[in-house]
């Protein structure tokens, strides 16, 4: 019992140690803070990684719980609440956007790493609007 208690230890380390926390995950370029102009109004957004640790609790009374990150975002039109969105998807330049609020829609930008902008559409109500935005790390 001994032997085997000793042995658990650099497992234990060892699987602490791969774990991953936000800090570590690869900024992609809609990470951070946005100013936008929608439709020509002013409007923010955020993107940020956090930490997501997922627990699992087994009918035997045990829990175990595995590291995660997820990405989150917020927009918020005209000094508006500010309001959850999800990624649709993302490749390369684009990223595709759901706007998670009442009304639910999907929006895209496409990013110009050259001057670290970019552009693309809303969806309201069934109709696109132009949305353009500018990253604070210029």
């Amino acid at each position: 019992m001994y032997r085997s208690a000793f042995l658990a230890l650099p497992l234990l380390s060892m699987f602490a140690s791969s774990s991953v926390s936000a800090s570590q995950i690869v900024r992609q370029w809609y990470h951070g803070w946005w100013d936008c102009n929608i439709d020509g109004r002013p409007a923010q957004m955020v993107w940020e990684v956090v930490d997501d640790p997922q627990t699992k609790r087994y009918p035997d009374g045990t829990c175990s719980t595995t590291s995660a990150v997820k990405t989150v975002g917020w927009f918020s039109d005209n000094g508006a609440p500010w309001v959850h969105l999800g990624i649709n998807n993302s490749s390369g330049t684009y990223f595709g956007i759901r706007y998670l609020g009442q009304e639910q829609d999907n929006w895209y930008l496409i990013h110009n790493p050259a001057d670290d902008t970019a552009t693309g559409k809303t969806t309201w109500r069934g109709q696109q609007y132009p949305l353009s935005c500018w990253n604070h790390r210029r």
